[in-house]
Order: C-alpha cells, then structure tokens, then sequence
C-alpha cells in the first residue's frame, strides 16, 4: 500500500437521540444518529404493521402467508 494517503482510522463515537451510546472504529471521531438498535421499533419489538386502505390482506390474498 502506498504510504500517507489513507485516512486515519482510529476509534469512534456514536450517539444516538435516545441517549445510547457506542464506541466503533471509523475515519469519523464523532456521529449522532436519530434511532440505533436499541430504540428501533424493529429491533424492540414494538414494531406494527400499519395497514394503509387494506394493501396488507389484498397482499396476502394474493400470495399467502407462510407461518
């Protein structure tokens, strides 16, 4: 590899709005982001599923549903 023309890699920061924060690694000392895995609907759960004008059961007609 040549020498002096990569970025510095070194550790990092990430905070997100819910207050939860992570050490990485990155070329960026410092991010913040709006939602992270610990305040995501998907990944606590609390996801729905909303359905706009019947389009969930019209799919599901359409191609089953697999339990």
């Amino acid at each position: 590899m040549k020498k002096e023309i990569h970025p510095n890699y070194a550790e990092a920061t990430i905070s997100c709005a819910c207050g939860h924060v992570s050490k990485t690694r990155s070329t960026v000392k410092e991010m913040s982001v709006n939602t992270c895995a610990s305040c995501h609907p998907f990944y606590t759960g609390q996801q729905t599923m909303l359905d706009t004008e019947g389009r969930v059961d019209m799919f599901r007609r359409r191609y089953g549903t697999k339990k």
